[in-house]
């Protein structure tokens, strides 16, 4: 924001001049003068540029930020590259609003265009939105795309995330619909017990992929159960993981949704994040949020705009099914910089160091220990069992500045590798934790 300046007295006279006032008082006067301050706000006087840096630096102590981190659960800390960063914070994209005029935004319009193509390769899918809050928010909007007046019923995967499950409950509270939860079977979702739930009312099943637990689940055979009984298959998808598997549209998904942190958002303290869905064709005018496209102006020139408007609340709003009006453009426009910086085999490179280095580290776990708890094929997340003094040997590591994994219960814990730790690291946490449990 190197140029972001506020405007000097001489400004401001000028501005009051032009509009015919001499004062500020003057501006206001319209104002009752008991609703007017008559005193100067109670606040700190300025600071020099170095004061300020020593005040936020002071600040900062008292965080306790990790330089290895084994936990992942829904955030995850990945590599950004410099120039995400570089790209994203100039003031034009900054400051910029909503772009509801389309013949003055065409910068903000063509990057969020650019976003939504980057995420319809990702999944496979036909058309994107830009975007909604967070993964569990687009699971939610996914799922009352799916309600129709007789098939009110959702369906979601006991190895989805926590959050994601309360979030879709509050939602389907409010709008009428009901949840079911599919059973576990040795930490993937029982699809035989989803065949035997679905039935006549069920609009819906959402299965994350990878879940969790960071096992792979079996989409095409979900969504082949799903689509016997008429109804719709939602895939949850870590977007990183998407770099090297099927998409979704290729497993016969029909809504794509997941959390869009792990491309070039940091961890931050819990957001803001990037909910991103994607659909088929079949499904797009029920899409929430924001849709650009590409279309040419009066002369030829390619140009964008915002599109399937009639959709919207702000349009529509007694015939609206969803309340999302944000399309986190700044998130967005961050995961379409951190995308293209990547590429795909950027992207690939991401996924396959970070599943390589998940499974050399839970090889060292368990040669002092600690077994996977499940048997199926993982990711960068797996859970482990089998040592029974878990909160200790998590609080060794907080010493050491290692945030280990999560954990579930007594003696399981979700463990999560990516791109940005070292082999070194993995080896030093081990040798941690096998001192502990000596």
């Amino acid at each position: 924001m190197g140029s972001y300046i506020q405007s000097t007295k001489a400004q401001q006279q000028e501005m009051l001049q032009k509009i015919g006032c001499k004062s500020v008082e003057e501006l206001f006067s319209n104002v009752p003068a008991d609703m007017a301050l008559q005193r100067p706000l109670d606040i700190p006087r300025g600071m020099s540029e170095s004061s300020v840096m020593k005040y936020m630096q002071n600040m900062s102590e008292e965080n306790t930020v990790f330089k290895t981190v084994l936990r992942g659960a829904g955030a995850y800390r990945h590599y950004i590259p410099a120039i995400v960063k570089s790209v994203v914070s100039k003031e034009e994209f900054v400051t910029a609003y909503t772009p509801y005029q389309a013949e003055m935004s065409q910068g903000i319009l063509q990057s969020i265009f650019e976003y939504q193509t980057m995420i319809c390769e990702l999944t496979g899918m036909d058309v994107s939105n830009a975007s909604v809050y967070d993964g569990a928010s687009a699971a939610a909007e996914a799922v009352a795309m799916c309600s129709e007046r007789k098939r009110s019923k959702a369906y979601i995967s006991a190895c989805s995330n926590p959050d994601v499950i309360e979030t879709v409950k509050t939602y389907c509270k409010g709008n009428g619909m009901t949840v079911e939860l599919i059973p576990e079977n040795d930490g993937a979702t029982d699809l035989d017990a989803l065949a035997a739930m679905l039935g006549e009312g069920a609009a819906c099943v959402y299965i994350p992929q990878p879940n969790y637990y960071g096992i792979f689940e079996d989409l095409t055979k979900a969504a082949e159960i799903t689509h016997n009984a008429g109804a719709k298959l939602i895939a949850g998808c870590n977007p990183i993981a998407l770099a090297m598997i099927k998409t979704p549209k290729e497993c016969g998904a029909d809504i794509a949704v997941g959390e869009g942190q792990p491309l070039g958002l940091p961890i931050a303290f819990g957001g803001p994040y990037l909910g991103f869905m994607a659909s088929t064709t079949a499904m797009m005018r029920k899409l929430p949020g924001r849709i650009v496209g590409e279309t040419v102006d009066h002369d030829g020139r390619r140009a964008y705009v915002l599109t399937l408007q009639a959709r919207e609340q702000h349009i529509r709003r007694e015939k609206a099914s969803s309340n999302i009006c944000s399309n986190q453009a700044h998130c967005a426009l961050t995961a379409a910089v951190y995308m293209a910086a990547m590429g795909a085999d950027g992207l690939y490179n991401v996924a396959e160091q970070s599943m390589s280095k998940a499974h050399y580290f839970a090889q060292k776990l368990s040669e002092i220990g600690y077994e996977l708890a499940y048997t199926k094929p993982y990711f960068h997340e797996f859970v482990t069992v089998g040592v029974n003094n878990t909160a200790e040997a998590l609080a060794k590591l907080e010493e050491n500045g290692i945030l280990g994994g999560l954990q579930l219960d007594d003696n399981r814990i979700l463990w999560c590798v990516t791109e940005a730790v070292t082999k070194e690291e993995l080896d030093k946490a081990a040798a941690i934790l096998e001192e502990v449990g000596k």
